[in-house]
């Protein structure tokens, strides 16, 4: 069992400062433990203490753990850099900064150390000031960690997703279309897609203008991941035109599925900064059924040449596209 300094905090490095900075110390000499404990702790920091290195791989690997590792190098069950070594061969999602203290001195094994995965090392018997110092380098690079994470995820998010409505943008959505699809041919389910156009739009920016355009994709794309389930794709084809794409719906599913959501879309009216308005849809729905050759371009060929028949047939409104003879459907669109 684990010894603990005081009451066990979250270890948050990054919340400004409503948590004390969080440090797992495995050392399984009794002295070197309690001197690291009553330094560390007094310095403003939270202090878990493990006496070998099974135990600070155990505690190391879980969900909350430290994100800061003062590990020794000598200890019963596995020694520091072997500990190292399998926390850096499935590291968690946050990374952990782990600080060796040994008192080998040559270079050949301080290099075996810092290769197993260390960031920095300390040799005893160590400065306490230069401890802290070491500790407080380790907390900066984790948050400096965290940061440059944060940043390539909100790099990532803009890549994919539409910067109006939040949903994802045409390139990533062609993207996951086609991976879903290949993984549907490859369990042998089906694979709906719905292609989903706003009626009348264009009247909406020329009448109102485009901030009023602008709240109604916003508030329809809301309207239409809320009416999707969660695993089902929701994107941005282009202009007021939506796609979501379904697996393992049943020969009937797919005109329910797109009629619920037709049905959500002109339930209410949209608030805009020119006042409320009601707003319908038409859907063309094509299905790629198991064990038929098929691929996205053809879906998306065949689910727009149903949105054209719903067009044309009145608006608001579902049409089905069969697999076989799409091309008797002439390409177009009414405004």
């Amino acid at each position: 069992m684990a010894e603990e300094s005081g009451k066990r905090l979250r270890p948050e490095l990054d919340d400004g400062g409503s948590s004390l900075p969080y440090v797992l110390v495995a050392e399984d000499d009794p002295v070197y433990r309690r001197v690291l404990e009553h330094f560390l702790t007094s310095n403003g920091y939270q202090v878990q203490l493990v006496k070998d290195g099974l135990e600070a791989l155990h505690e190391a690997s879980l969900p909350d753990a430290p994100r800061l590792l003062v590990l020794d190098w000598v200890m019963p069950g596995l020694q520091g850099p072997e500990v190292c070594a399998k926390l850096r061969k499935d590291p968690p999602e946050r990374y952990q900064y782990v600080l060796l203290l040994t008192s080998k001195d040559a270079k050949s094994e301080v290099v075996a150390g810092l290769e197993a995965g260390a960031d920095d090392y300390l040799t005893k018997p160590f400065d306490p000031q230069e401890l802290l110092a070491r500790v407080r380098v380790g907390i900066r690079m984790i948050k400096l960690q965290d940061s440059l994470l944060g940043a390539q995820e909100d790099l990532r998010f803009h890549a994919t997703h539409d910067p109006l409505t939040g949903i994802w943008n045409r390139g990533a959505l062609l993207e996951l279309l086609f991976v879903e699809l290949e993984r549907a041919q490859r369990k042998l389910t089906t694979f709906s897609l719905l292609m989903v156009d706003l009626d009348h739009f264009k009247r909406v920016n020329d009448e109102f203008g485009h901030p009023a355009g602008d709240a109604v994709l916003r508030e329809i794309s809301q309207r239409l991941t809320a009416s999707a389930r969660s695993y089902d794709i929701v994107g941005r084809y282009g202009g007021e035109e939506f796609i979501v794409a379904a697996t393992e719906l049943d020969c009937q599913s797919p005109s329910r599925f797109a009629e619920r959501m037709r049905m959500l879309i002109g339930s209410a009216p949209v608030d805009t900064p020119k006042g409320s308005m009601r707003i319908t849809a038409s859907i063309g729905i094509a299905t790629a059924e198991p064990g038929l050759d098929c691929s996205v371009e053809k879906l998306i060929q065949s689910a727009d040449a149903a949105l054209y028949l719903a067009k044309k047939n009145g608006r608001n409104r579902v049409e089905v596209a069969p697999y076989e003879g799409n091309t008797q459907f002439a390409a177009g669109k009414l405004l």
